[in-house]
């Protein structure tokens, strides 16, 4: 099993229960096409370091997941980029 860090940025004016639901839905698109999700945690609201799609900050969010095939990490980067509320994203393998 290989071993990735997902990092994505929320966009920050979206209320808490929208939130909740996106990294959910995101969470389980992940485990719908066989990863195993670790951990997936909030860091927190912080100010980018420049400007993204008019905004000035982003809510932080990490997933540490495992997968045996890239196709849960496909799938997540196509859905990622299509989605209005995920500003930026980056998909990290982790070196064993």
């Amino acid at each position: 099993m290989t071993q990735y860090e997902i990092n994505y940025i929320i966009r920050p004016n979206i209320d808490e229960a929208d939130k909740a639901e996106l990294v959910k839905r995101f969470d389980t698109i992940l485990a719908d096409n066989g990863a195993t999700i670790i951990e997936s945690k909030d860091w927190s609201k912080r100010r980018l370091a420049y400007e993204i799609n008019d905004f000035r900050e982003g809510i932080y969010h990490i997933a540490t997941i495992e997968a045996s095939d890239a196709a849960a990490i496909t799938e997540f980067d196509r859905l990622a980029k299509i989605s209005n509320d995920i500003i930026r994203h980056i998909i990290i393998k982790q070196e064993a």
